[in-house]
């Protein structure tokens, strides 16, 4: 089974925006390293504790401190951007780093209403035209407009010897059915989802449409998971995530993820048990053996070609530890 990296380039609450970003780096170095398929990282705009609201920026950074790794934006927020201008950029990273660049799209606004109105006009009318701006990025990438289309010989230049590879996110039947109706790839956020996603990737599969000659249906899954040596330990680390996301639906934890010791001094607090139950029933946390059977009967109940793991904790070792324990568990490749 091949497994990823999705990152959020989360903030602790002893981190300065910097080494968060530095962190990343170095989770995409331990990624390759470690027999990891490819990593992304997140674009999110004006939420407190996550760090990276430019993944081209950061992929640039990224790529040149890496050597083989697939590397991707998961995703870029379409509706925000013109498709030439995006073309443009993950051209150019193709060029850089040839046969590494993946281009994950999606249409979230991902962050405030203030920042979206700040980012973009008529975000809602964009988000209606995806179908069209997928189109004509898709166009744009391999240089394929009719010989009659406005920009038919408008390049958006450099083109690399191999174009960034296309994913579609997202979380929902339409998104599934766009993907499959462009002959897309596609990755299904089941960590942020609380629809039926087995039911969706079926219905991608069944429906993929072949557009050009060696195109097939491909399914990542992302999927939230902590793994250390010990369950309980695991669930430690997991309550600084927890507690973090609690924090931020009061509009408190703008100091980033809180540390295990304040985690659970805030859950006693706030008398949070009860949900805590309920999010390790969403996200797979445990030891190495109990991760690795999680993630293999995922893998089956999807016929998922890959999963992809994303993991935020308060210290950037137990990150680090977690990818390393499931690496190893689940026998990957390390360099």
């Amino acid at each position: 089974m091949r497994l990823s990296i999705l990152d959020q380039a989360p903030i602790s609450a002893d981190q300065t925006p910097q080494e968060a970003l530095v962190e990343s780096m170095k989770l995409a170095q331990a990624g390759e390293r470690l027999g990891y398929t490819r990593y992304w990282i997140a674009e999110h705009h004006d939420l407190s504790g996550l760090a990276c609201p430019a993944p081209e920026v950061m992929l640039g950074y990224i790529g040149a401190h890496t050597k083989s790794i697939r590397i991707g934006s998961g995703a870029v927020l379409l509706p925000h951007y013109k498709p030439y201008k995006v073309a443009e950029v993950y051209n150019m990273l193709a060029t850089l780093f040839p046969n590494r660049i993946d281009i994950g799209i999606g249409r979230a606004p991902g962050g405030s209403a203030e920042a979206t109105n700040a980012l973009s006009d008529n975000f809602l009318q964009q988000v209606w035209k995806m179908p069209e701006l997928i189109d004509m990025l898709l166009h744009f990438i391999h240089h394929d407009f009719p010989p009659d289309h406005e920009f038919a010989n408008l390049k958006a230049a450099p083109i690399p010897e191999s174009p960034p590879v296309a994913w579609l996110l997202g979380t929902s039947k339409k998104s599934a059915k766009l993907a499959a109706e462009k002959g897309l790839a596609y990755t299904f956020g089941l960590f942020m989802s609380d629809n039926d996603g087995e039911e969706i990737v079926r219905d991608y599969l069944k429906n993929f449409v072949t557009r050009n000659e060696g195109d097939k249906p491909q399914v990542i899954v992302t999927v939230s998971a902590i793994c250390a040596e010990t369950k309980e330990r695991a669930e430690d680390i997991a309550l600084s995530s927890y507690i973090w996301g609690k924090q931020r639906e009061k509009k408190e934890g703008y100091e980033g993820v809180p540390s295990i010791s304040e985690a659970k001094e805030y859950l006693d607090n706030e008398n949070l048990y009860d949900g805590f139950e309920k999010m390790k029933q969403k996200v797979i946390i445990g030891d190495p053996k109990e991760v690795k059977n999680r993630l293999f009967e995922l893998q089956q109940a999807y016929q998922a070609d890959e999963l992809m793991i994303v993991t935020i904790t308060h210290s950037p070792e137990d990150r680090l530890k977690s990818y390393e324990l499931i690496a190893k568990e689940m026998g990957l490749n390390s360099i």
